[in-house]
């Protein structure tokens, strides 16, 4: 989980909540596997902090002890209560001044990597940051929109490497990626790797908290976007590139993953023209 913290100036943020500016007083926070772009108007400056799910669903099984039986309680009652992938949190200038210092300080803890013995002044810096933004995420007792998901990350083993959990799963990741514009189905990828369509959904939305189909989607947005920036082909050459041939499936898709048309996308975020070929 990340939480992105405007320290000065302001950005136009693309994700799976559309498109906002965002400005000192605002932080961005985002699941894992969230696709999310920003375009500074003018400058920003940002400090991000990266939560593992793990140290996440720790503190929710403390805070909510009485009422848990164990972790996987926490994880559910995580996901049911903070289900949006993305959402901008406006805790206003005076409380995002509370913050800087407290950034400032685990920044620089973080330069050589965390030492054990600062590990509890880390921790207390984080935890003194979460009793600021956390009361004023939004919560819901149900899913109720279409971007709110019902698994976002791993939450198992307790300890393991920053990788998926399976072998199967890795390959899989590396095949849509490897073929962005093959029209991967769930029974193709789950022969390739010698698994059942329901085995492999399982393991891939527990490694990567995506349906294999969903996360194809995200690729194919992410690469989209990147293309739309940095080329000057249409959007119709440019979907069928990354695998779709409908444009207009294309641009529902890629909405519904940047929060922006992509030729919203193409003209907020080319901020010059692309040289042109001499005749």
């Amino acid at each position: 989980m990340k939480f992105i913290v405007v320290r000065a100036g302001g950005a136009r943020l693309f994700s799976e909540f559309g498109c906002l500016h965002v400005n000192l007083g605002d932080v961005v926070v985002l699941a894992a596997n969230t696709l999310c772009g920003a375009e500074p108007e003018g400058w920003v400056t940002t400090t991000t902090l990266y939560l593992d799910r793990d140290y996440v669903i720790d503190q929710v099984f403390w805070q909510y002890a009485a009422r848990f039986k164990d972790r996987l309680d926490a994880s559910d009652f995580l996901d049911t209560n903070y289900a949006e992938p993305a959402q901008v949190v406006r805790i206003g200038e005076d409380r995002a001044g509370l913050l800087m210092p407290w950034l400032d300080e685990l920044a620089a803890l973080s330069v050589d990597g965390l030492r054990a013995e600062r590990f509890y002044r880390a921790q207390a810096l984080v935890s003194a940051v979460l009793d600021v933004v956390v009361p004023h995420l939004a919560v819901t007792d149900q899913r109720v929109t279409s971007t709110q998901r019902s698994a976002i990350v791993p939450s198992a083993p307790r300890h393991r490497a920053f990788r998926p959990l399976r072998d199967e799963a890795r390959r899989v990741a590396e095949l849509i990626a490897g073929e962005l514009d093959r029209r991967w189905s769930v029974p193709e990828l789950a022969g390739a790797v010698h698994l059942s369509p329901s085995q492999l959904r399982r393991v891939f939305t527990a490694s990567f908290g995506k349906s294999p189909i969903a996360y194809l989607t995200m690729l194919r947005a992410e690469r989209m976007a990147h293309l739309l920036k940095v080329t000057d082909s249409s959007i119709s050459v440019i979907a069928a590139s990354v695998g779709w041939g409908d444009p207009d499936f294309a641009a529902r898709q890629f909405r519904r993953s940047i929060g922006v048309a992509p030729s919203e996308y193409r003209r907020i975020s080319r901020k010059t023209p692309l040289p042109t070929d001499p005749e």
